[in-house]
Protein backbone atom coordinates (compact mmCIF):
# COMPACT_ATOMS: atom_id res chain seq x y z
CA UNK A 1 0.00 0.00 0.00
CA UNK A 2 2.70 2.14 0.75
CA UNK A 3 4.01 1.76 -2.72
CA UNK A 4 0.98 1.82 -4.60
CA UNK A 5 0.13 5.51 -2.83
CA UNK A 6 3.37 6.56 -4.09
CA UNK A 7 2.17 6.92 -7.22
CA UNK A 8 -1.32 8.56 -6.20
CA UNK A 9 -2.07 11.82 -8.05
CA UNK A 10 -3.34 13.05 -4.99
CA UNK A 11 -1.84 15.49 -2.35
CA UNK A 12 -2.17 13.44 0.56
CA UNK A 13 -0.68 9.55 1.09
CA UNK A 14 -4.32 7.74 1.68
CA UNK A 15 -7.39 7.10 -0.45
CA UNK A 16 -8.85 7.66 -2.17
CA UNK A 17 -6.86 6.73 -4.95
CA UNK A 18 -7.30 9.93 -7.63
CA UNK A 19 -4.71 7.83 -10.89
CA UNK A 20 -1.32 7.46 -11.44
CA UNK A 21 1.45 10.00 -11.42
CA UNK A 22 5.03 10.46 -10.90
CA UNK A 23 4.95 13.51 -9.85
CA UNK A 24 6.03 12.71 -5.81
CA UNK A 25 9.60 11.40 -7.80
CA UNK A 26 10.14 13.92 -10.51
CA UNK A 27 7.75 16.43 -9.89
CA UNK A 28 9.61 20.06 -10.15
CA UNK A 29 7.55 22.75 -8.40
CA UNK A 30 4.72 24.25 -7.12
CA UNK A 31 3.29 21.71 -3.91
CA UNK A 32 4.42 18.87 -5.89
CA UNK A 33 8.21 18.47 -5.77
CA UNK A 34 9.47 14.85 -6.04
CA UNK A 35 12.14 13.00 -4.18
CA UNK A 36 14.25 13.52 -6.84
CA UNK A 37 14.36 17.38 -7.23
CA UNK A 38 13.69 17.55 -2.88
CA UNK A 39 17.54 18.88 -1.95
CA UNK A 40 16.51 18.51 1.86
CA UNK A 41 15.37 14.90 0.99
CA UNK A 42 18.24 14.16 -1.19
CA UNK A 43 20.76 15.42 1.61
CA UNK A 44 19.41 13.49 4.39
CA UNK A 45 19.37 10.54 2.10
CA UNK A 46 23.53 10.92 2.06
CA UNK A 47 23.91 11.71 5.52
CA UNK A 48 22.05 8.45 6.58
CA UNK A 49 24.35 6.61 3.21
CA UNK A 50 27.21 8.69 5.21
CA UNK A 51 26.83 6.95 8.49
CA UNK A 52 25.35 3.67 7.62
CA UNK A 53 28.81 3.70 5.46
CA UNK A 54 30.96 4.27 8.69
CA UNK A 55 29.12 1.65 11.07
CA UNK A 56 29.10 -0.71 9.11
CA UNK A 57 32.47 -0.52 8.54
CA UNK A 58 33.43 0.00 12.67
CA UNK A 59 31.04 -3.21 13.18
CA UNK A 60 32.71 -5.35 11.06
CA UNK A 61 36.08 -4.75 11.86
CA UNK A 62 35.29 -4.30 15.74
CA UNK A 63 33.41 -7.56 15.35
CA UNK A 64 35.72 -9.58 14.04
CA UNK A 65 38.23 -9.14 16.12
CA UNK A 66 35.11 -9.34 19.19
CA UNK A 67 34.29 -12.70 17.27
CA UNK A 68 38.29 -14.01 17.17
CA UNK A 69 38.49 -13.11 21.16
CA UNK A 70 35.11 -14.80 21.92
CA UNK A 71 36.28 -18.23 19.69
CA UNK A 72 39.83 -18.34 19.94
CA UNK A 73 41.58 -16.85 22.94
CA UNK A 74 41.50 -18.41 25.94
CA UNK A 75 40.45 -15.92 28.89
CA UNK A 76 39.45 -16.13 32.23
CA UNK A 77 35.86 -14.84 32.41
CA UNK A 78 35.12 -15.07 28.68
CA UNK A 79 31.86 -16.19 29.66
CA UNK A 80 30.69 -13.07 31.35
CA UNK A 81 32.23 -11.05 28.36
CA UNK A 82 30.42 -12.54 25.80
CA UNK A 83 27.27 -11.79 27.89
CA UNK A 84 28.11 -8.77 28.17
CA UNK A 85 28.79 -8.40 24.28
CA UNK A 86 24.95 -9.27 24.01
CA UNK A 87 23.62 -6.80 26.34
CA UNK A 88 23.42 -3.58 23.87
CA UNK A 89 20.61 -5.74 22.14
CA UNK A 90 18.71 -6.02 24.76
CA UNK A 91 18.54 -2.18 25.67
CA UNK A 92 16.03 -0.37 24.20
CA UNK A 93 17.13 2.43 21.57
CA UNK A 94 15.62 5.51 23.33
CA UNK A 95 17.33 4.41 26.70
CA UNK A 96 20.73 3.81 24.82
CA UNK A 97 21.07 7.15 23.01
CA UNK A 98 20.59 9.28 25.84
CA UNK A 99 22.69 7.13 28.24
CA UNK A 100 25.62 7.94 25.23
CA UNK A 101 24.65 11.45 25.37
CA UNK A 102 24.55 12.15 29.40
CA UNK A 103 28.25 10.49 29.10
CA UNK A 104 29.28 11.98 26.14
CA UNK A 105 28.19 15.40 27.44
CA UNK A 106 29.66 14.89 30.75
CA UNK A 107 32.41 14.22 29.53
CA UNK A 108 32.72 17.09 27.60
CA UNK A 109 31.75 19.65 30.18
CA UNK A 110 34.30 18.49 32.37
CA UNK A 111 37.13 18.44 29.70
CA UNK A 112 35.87 21.92 28.96
CA UNK A 113 36.11 22.94 32.80
CA UNK A 114 39.24 21.84 33.57
CA UNK A 115 41.27 22.15 30.15
CA UNK A 116 39.60 24.67 28.71
CA UNK A 117 39.38 22.16 25.59
CA UNK A 118 35.58 22.49 23.29
CA UNK A 119 35.29 18.59 21.76
CA UNK A 120 32.34 19.63 19.15
CA UNK A 121 32.49 15.24 18.72
CA UNK A 122 31.46 14.38 21.85
CA UNK A 123 28.14 16.88 21.11
CA UNK A 124 25.54 16.15 19.35
CA UNK A 125 25.96 15.50 15.88
CA UNK A 126 26.77 12.80 13.35
CA UNK A 127 30.08 11.04 15.36
CA UNK A 128 27.67 10.46 18.94
CA UNK A 129 25.24 9.17 16.42
CA UNK A 130 27.88 7.28 14.58
CA UNK A 131 28.65 5.71 18.03
CA UNK A 132 25.22 5.04 19.21
CA UNK A 133 24.57 2.71 15.87
CA UNK A 134 27.64 1.06 16.55
CA UNK A 135 27.14 0.35 19.97
CA UNK A 136 24.40 -2.28 19.20
CA UNK A 137 25.00 -2.90 15.48
CA UNK A 138 28.48 -4.49 16.26
CA UNK A 139 26.81 -6.96 18.25
CA UNK A 140 25.40 -8.32 15.27
CA UNK A 141 28.06 -8.32 13.50
CA UNK A 142 29.74 -10.16 16.29
CA UNK A 143 27.49 -13.15 16.26
CA UNK A 144 27.34 -13.23 12.73
CA UNK A 145 31.08 -13.76 12.25
CA UNK A 146 31.59 -15.74 15.13
CA UNK A 147 29.38 -18.11 13.78
CA UNK A 148 30.84 -18.66 11.12
CA UNK A 149 34.43 -18.55 13.15
CA UNK A 150 32.70 -21.54 15.11
CA UNK A 151 32.35 -23.88 11.90
CA UNK A 152 35.84 -23.15 10.69
CA UNK A 153 37.82 -26.47 10.41
CA UNK A 154 40.82 -25.13 12.73
CA UNK A 155 43.40 -28.19 10.75
CA UNK A 156 43.46 -25.80 7.60
CA UNK A 157 45.07 -23.26 9.95
CA UNK A 158 47.87 -25.86 11.84
CA UNK A 159 48.20 -27.59 8.57
CA UNK A 160 49.38 -24.16 7.16
CA UNK A 161 51.55 -23.44 10.27
CA UNK A 162 53.26 -26.86 9.95
CA UNK A 163 54.42 -25.72 6.70
CA UNK A 164 55.98 -22.74 7.62
CA UNK A 165 53.37 -19.78 6.95
CA UNK A 166 53.21 -17.15 9.28
CA UNK A 167 50.15 -15.96 11.35
CA UNK A 168 49.79 -12.88 8.71
CA UNK A 169 49.81 -15.46 5.70
CA UNK A 170 47.29 -18.05 7.41
CA UNK A 171 45.26 -15.04 8.51
CA UNK A 172 44.74 -13.47 4.74
CA UNK A 173 45.14 -16.79 3.16
CA UNK A 174 42.73 -19.00 4.80
CA UNK A 175 40.98 -17.67 8.00
CA UNK A 176 40.17 -14.54 5.95
CA UNK A 177 38.83 -16.18 3.17
CA UNK A 178 36.52 -18.07 5.19
CA UNK A 179 35.40 -15.50 7.29
CA UNK A 180 34.52 -13.07 4.43
CA UNK A 181 30.85 -13.99 3.18
CA UNK A 182 30.00 -13.49 7.13
CA UNK A 183 31.82 -10.24 6.88
CA UNK A 184 29.89 -8.93 3.68
CA UNK A 185 26.51 -10.42 5.48
CA UNK A 186 27.38 -9.02 8.63
CA UNK A 187 28.26 -5.43 6.39
CA UNK A 188 24.99 -5.70 4.54
CA UNK A 189 23.13 -6.09 7.58
CA UNK A 190 24.48 -3.30 9.54
CA UNK A 191 24.61 -0.69 6.87
CA UNK A 192 20.23 -1.64 6.45
CA UNK A 193 20.07 -1.24 10.38
CA UNK A 194 22.04 1.85 10.49
CA UNK A 195 19.64 3.28 7.39
CA UNK A 196 16.58 2.80 9.16
CA UNK A 197 17.67 3.46 12.94
CA UNK A 198 15.64 6.16 14.33
CA UNK A 199 15.14 5.51 18.54
CA UNK A 200 19.03 5.88 18.87
CA UNK A 201 19.63 8.29 16.48
CA UNK A 202 16.81 11.14 17.49
CA UNK A 203 18.63 11.35 20.71
CA UNK A 204 21.86 11.65 19.58
CA UNK A 205 20.77 13.87 16.21
CA UNK A 206 22.74 17.27 15.46
CA UNK A 207 21.49 19.97 12.95
CA UNK A 208 22.52 17.24 10.06
CA UNK A 209 19.63 15.15 10.18
CA UNK A 210 19.37 11.92 8.55
CA UNK A 211 16.67 10.32 6.30
CA UNK A 212 14.82 9.01 9.26
CA UNK A 213 14.38 11.86 11.38
CA UNK A 214 13.75 14.35 8.49
CA UNK A 215 11.03 11.87 7.32
CA UNK A 216 10.05 12.16 11.32
CA UNK A 217 9.75 15.97 11.07
CA UNK A 218 8.14 15.76 7.21
CA UNK A 219 5.31 13.83 9.21
CA UNK A 220 4.88 15.67 11.88
CA UNK A 221 4.37 18.81 9.66
CA UNK A 222 2.04 17.03 7.17
CA UNK A 223 2.76 14.46 5.36
CA UNK A 224 2.78 14.13 0.99
CA UNK A 225 2.88 11.31 -0.99
CA UNK A 226 6.75 12.16 -1.68
CA UNK A 227 7.54 10.32 1.72
CA UNK A 228 5.86 7.43 -0.19
CA UNK A 229 8.31 7.43 -2.89
CA UNK A 230 11.24 7.39 -0.20
CA UNK A 231 9.70 4.44 1.79
CA UNK A 232 9.09 2.44 -1.73
CA UNK A 233 13.00 3.51 -2.58
CA UNK A 234 14.02 2.32 0.79
CA UNK A 235 12.13 -0.67 0.26
CA UNK A 236 14.38 -1.60 -3.00
CA UNK A 237 17.39 -0.67 -1.44
CA UNK A 238 17.15 -2.93 1.35
CA UNK A 239 15.54 -5.57 -0.51
CA UNK A 240 18.52 -5.02 -3.09
CA UNK A 241 21.23 -5.23 -0.38
CA UNK A 242 19.50 -8.53 0.97
CA UNK A 243 19.34 -10.50 -2.60
CA UNK A 244 22.76 -9.02 -3.13
CA UNK A 245 24.38 -10.87 0.50
CA UNK A 246 22.11 -13.92 -0.39
CA UNK A 247 23.40 -14.63 -3.66
CA UNK A 248 26.93 -13.55 -2.46
CA UNK A 249 26.80 -16.00 0.81
CA UNK A 250 25.45 -18.72 -1.61
CA UNK A 251 28.43 -18.84 -4.30
CA UNK A 252 30.77 -18.88 -1.76
CA UNK A 253 29.30 -22.00 0.20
Amino acid sequence: MVALFAFNDASHPSPPWMGWTLDWFIGQGGERVGLLNDRELLRGLGVSTWVATWVSLLSVIVGTCNAWVLERVALPGKAALGLLTLAPLVIPGVVLGISILALASRIANALEGWMGWEIEWLRPGLPLVILGQFSYITTIATLTVAARLRRMDRTWEEAAHDLGATRWAVWWTITFPYLRPAMLGAAAMAFVMSFENFNTTLMLVGSEPPLTILMYGRMREGSTPVLNAVSLLLMLGSAAVALLSFGRSRSSA
